[in-house]
């Protein structure tokens, strides 16, 4: 079965792509994933996928935002391949996708932020064309939740 670039839209296939989220963002619960893909989505997050066999082998997590600064931008909120799948293009094709989708809704351009030691990530990301502009600072604060 070739692979297959999908939109991922039903339950069933947002919850498929956990084990590939969850290698990025280790805090995720399979039990509140699901609810919590379906909040953003109202904030227009939608999930890319690369899956093959049924398998999801890569996913993106991105939103379509609006700023002052840089007009309408689509902006990937996720970008993850499993381990095991990593350095076959599963990556590059999903980031191809997303350029091609933001250059067809009109948007100024596609953002990202990338953790500092994501090297590999950052290589992909400078042969897209994606260049480094800004440092994104945050303060997190300790909930009782």
């Amino acid at each position: 079965m070739p692979i297959e670039l999908l939109i991922a839209e039903t339950d069933r296939e947002i919850e498929q792509c956990f084990d590939a989220f969850k290698v990025l963002r280790p805090h995720l619960e399979m039990g509140t994933f699901l609810k919590q893909v379906r909040r953003q989505q109202r904030e227009s997050y939608q999930i890319l996928a690369l899956r093959e066999d049924g398998k999801i082998l890569s996913a993106a997590g991105f939103r379509f935002a609006e700023f002052l600064a840089w007009g309408t931008v689509l902006y990937i909120d996720d970008l993850t391949t499993l381990p095991e799948f990593r350095g076959r293009g599963h990556g590059d094709r999903l980031l191809s996708w997303l350029i091609d989708h933001a250059k067809s809704r009109g948007c100024k351009g596609v953002h990202l932020d990338s953790g500092y030691a994501r090297h590999a990530a950052h290589r992909l990301y400078l042969r897209k064309g994606l260049h480094l502009d800004c440092h994104h600072l945050a303060l997190a604060f300790q909930t009782n939740a």
